[in-house]
Parts: C-alpha cells; sequence; structure tokens
C-alpha cells in the first residue's frame, strides 16, 4: 500500500517523520510511506503557503499511485484550502482513503460532503510523538492497510457515524463544506477551550438546522481544558444530555476519539 503524507495547515515537528519511517518499516513492511515535501515548509504559523499546501493536496490526491492519504498533523489551515482544492480533484481523489483529526475536519468533511474517497477520523503522523505513540499511529496504518477492526472506535455499532472536533464542527455549520449527516451518530471531541464555551458550542450544534436528523451524539475525550471562573459547575454529561434534549436526539454516551493517546479510527458513514 502506497501512502501519501501531507501537511494541511500548521508547522509540525519534523521529528516525527524518522520516527515514522522506522517504525512503519518494522511493523507494518507493506506499508510505503510517501512524505511530500512541503509537508517540512514553513510559511509564519502554516506548513507553507496556503498554495503551497494546496498544490501539494491536489498532486497526491490526484495520483492514482496512492492509495490513501494522511495527514502529519492539525492545528490550523485546512479550511483556508477548501475553495482550491475541492473543484479541482479527479477521479482518482475518489478512490483513496483521507485520515486525520482535529483541523483536518474541515477536508474530511467537505469530502464527505461530496462523497469523494472514504475520509476517517484516525490518528495523524504526528501522533507517534505521544506517550505510546507507535499504538496510536498503528491503529490508522492497521486499518488502512490491514482493515484491522481493532483500531476501530470501540462503539461503532454498523450504524453510519461520524466524527470531528467540535470548534470545526462548528466553524462548517452554515457552509456548504457541511456534510448531510441525517441518520448519523455524531462524535465530537474538544480541546483547550474552557466549558463555557464547549456549552456554548454544544447550542450551536443543537439548534443547527443543518443537522436535524442526526440519529444520535457522543462525546469523545474533552482535553487540556482551560480554567473556567467561576467553576462551571456542570459535567460534560449533564451537558451532552441536555443539548441532546434540545435536539430531539438521544445521547449515546462517551468515545475513545480526541486529541489523546487513545483517539481511535471512526470512517464516515459505515465502518
Amino acid at each position: 500500500m502506497r501512502i501519501g503524507v501531507l501537511a494541511a495547515s500548521s508547522r509540525a515537528s519534523a521529528e516525527a517523520i524518522p520516527k515514522m519511517i522506522a517504525y512503519a518499516a518494522t511493523a507494518f513492511p507493506e506499508v510505503e510511506l510517501v512524505f511530500h515535501p512541503q509537508c517540512t515548509a514553513t510559511d509564519g504559523h502554516f506548513a507553507g503557503s496556503d498554495f503551497a499546501r494546496a498544490a501539494a493536496f491536489l498532486e497526491y490526491a490526484n495520483d492514482p499511485a496512492f492509495d490513501a492519504i494522511w495527514f502529519l498533523r492539525g492545528g490550523y489551515g485546512a479550511n483556508r484550502i477548501l475553495a482550491m482544492v475541492m473543484p479541482h480533484l479527479t477521479r482518482a481523489a475518489h478512490h483513496k482513503a483521507y485520515v486525520g483529526y482535529s483541523d483536518v475536519g474541515f477536508l474530511l468533511g467537505a469530502l464527505y460532503a461530496r462523497r469523494i474517497g472514504r475520509p476517517v477520523h484516525g490518528p495523524m503522523v504526528s501522533d507517534i510523538n505521544r506517550q505510546d505513540g507507535e499504538a496510536t499511529v498503528a491503529r490508522t496504518l492497521g486499518w488502512l492497510a490491514r482493515r484491522d477492526r481493532a483500531g476501530l472506535e470501540p462503539g461503532l455499532n454498523g450504524h453510519p457515524s461520524a466524527a470531528f472536533n467540535l470548534t470545526i464542527l462548528t466553524s462548517l455549520i452554515g457552509t456548504p463544506w457541511l456534510p448531510d449527516l441525517t441518520d448519523h451518530v455524531l462524535i465530537v471531541e474538544e480541546v483547550s477551550e474552557p466549558m463555557y464555551n464547549v456549552d456554548r458550542m454544544l447550542f450551536k450544534l443543537a439548534n443547527a438546522t443543518q443537522l436535524k436528523g442526526i440519529a444520535g451524539l457522543r462525546l469523545g475525550a474533552v482535553t487540556a481544558q482551560k480554567p473556567n471562573d467561576p467553576p462551571w459547575g456542570e459535567t460534560l454529561d449533564y451537558m451532552m444530555v441536555r443539548w441532546s434534549r434540545d435536539m430531539d436526539v438521544p445521547y449515546l454516551g462517551r468515545a475513545e476519539i480526541g486529541h489523546t493517546q487513545t483517539n481511535h479510527v471512526v470512517p464516515f458513514g459505515i465502518a
């Protein structure tokens, strides 16, 4: 299997690249990882300019020699290239998987909205830098190369699902890039936000007309929470139950996704 690696948004630590090459060569010898030179580019906050990141994405997505596109990391910036890439994807782009999470959710959502390829919320290359990061990235490589279901989010039950960072999802609401998630179980996670802002984003999710018709909500990890002054006073599960009730859908409990070592794989649609 030939997997192209791209950085669609923020700059990434270059040390992840040799670590991943060495790990994959031993644990997944059937995989050829091809890192685009753009992965090490810099332009202020970004891994190269918007134009460079868009060109790299189109080069690999439209190349039939690649079976999948795997993103190096999230951060911020994938939204800035949507209009530059989506109209120019060719037939070859429809026949590969696209794997990432966090800011990459902009691309996953836009691809799924157009039924292009197989978007997958899952660990990225930079996750090898986490403690026990080999186990994290193995979930993605195992799913891509071997269709190993051990790396899938344990609560997937054959129902169509989609997973997003909550900030990314609420940014997509009201835009043409948000996919139709009717009859999907929607899984959300968040990082580096105070509880009041999580609640505010859940309000937007619960009242978004574009999301009417989902089958239920689940909550992944909410990590690195910023202090809430005064203390918030509500649990995450209480908030999810309340906003799910307003949305008139069931809250289906917790999920093993997020900005953590235990992030699992969620293919959009049916796994």
